[in-house]
């Protein structure tokens, strides 16, 4: 099993490429990348949720800690003086960091129903509901948002599933199998009542209309695909093909694309 520097590490850099895609496919705004970026390094640690003892349990449970104590705070702020809210607050906090994270280990087990591809769709359609509507994100950018923590999950379950191979000493560990699953049939009540959730919470997920839209238009992709490749030098100082083409007098490769995304006009 990789540890967490490893998964952290390797879910920052897979994010890090795709917001970089991203921002130069110009799909979203900046400001709303930071947070699909964000997701995609949450999710590239977030199957180890049910280890009790590792850092991603001990982060999850905090941060929803904190953010159910606010969203409590907020709830009741002109129904109690402040004593009482600072009350409602501390024990919020308490309750979700320390008893719903005991009673969550109580339940679970380490590579069990949270390390599989169905716990990775749950969390995906979770974010794509927190995003729209806790968070009031574009629905397009929810989606996004969600397939960012998707791949970084993903990517979790296949980097557990390589450290499970012994390349040095040629063996295969015990542990082979355990992470990257559709399903896990060894914990079939847990599985159905995980697949029950997951068709909860992508019955309240926004729409995927403009998402899908949005990632499909061939505008995006000649867009992408002529902005992957710096146009003359690279950093200023290596010349690119397309340079020494244009150079040699060959014609201009960075001329406007033409995707037919736009209608025709007729000649006037």
């Amino acid at each position: 099993m990789a540890n967490f520097t490893t998964h952290i590490g390797a879910g920052t850099v897979q994010a890090g490429i795709l917001a970089t895609l991203t921002l130069a496919a110009d799909v979203v705004a900046p400001e709303n990348l930071i947070a699909v970026t964000l997701a995609g390094v949450l999710g590239s640690v977030l199957p180890d949720i049910d280890l009790k003892d590792s850092r991603a349990s001990k982060m999850m449970f905090a941060g929803l800690g904190v953010f159910t104590s606010f969203v409590v705070l907020f709830a009741f702020a002109d129904k109690f003086s402040v004593a009482e809210l600072m009350v409602l607050w501390l024990g919020t906090l308490a309750f979700v960091r320390y008893g719903l994270h005991y009673l969550f280990h109580r339940l679970s087990v380490h590579r069990g129903v949270w390390h599989s591809v169905l716990a990775g769709v749950f969390w995906a359609a979770l974010t794509a509901a927190t995003l729209k509507y806790v968070l009031s994100r574009h629905e397009g950018v929810a989606w996004l948002g969600a397939g960012f923590l998707f791949l970084g999950y993903l990517q979790h379950l296949v980097l557990d599933e390589i450290y499970s191979v012994d390349v040095m000493n040629r063996r295969i560990k015990a542990s082979f199998g355990t992470a990257l699953k559709f399903y896990d049939g060894r914990y079939r009540a847990a599985s159905a009542a995980l697949a029950i959730a997951t068709i909860a919470a992508l019955m309240v997920t926004p729409s995927t209309k403009t998402f899908v839209e949005g990632i499909t238009q061939k505008q995006l992709w000649a867009e992408l695909k002529e902005g992957f490749l710096p146009r003359n030098k690279w950093f200023g100082v290596i010349p690119t093909s397309r340079y020494v083409s244009r150079e040699r007098g060959a014609v201009d490769s960075t001329s406007p694309i033409t995707t037919g995304t736009l209608p025709d006009k007729k000649a006037e």
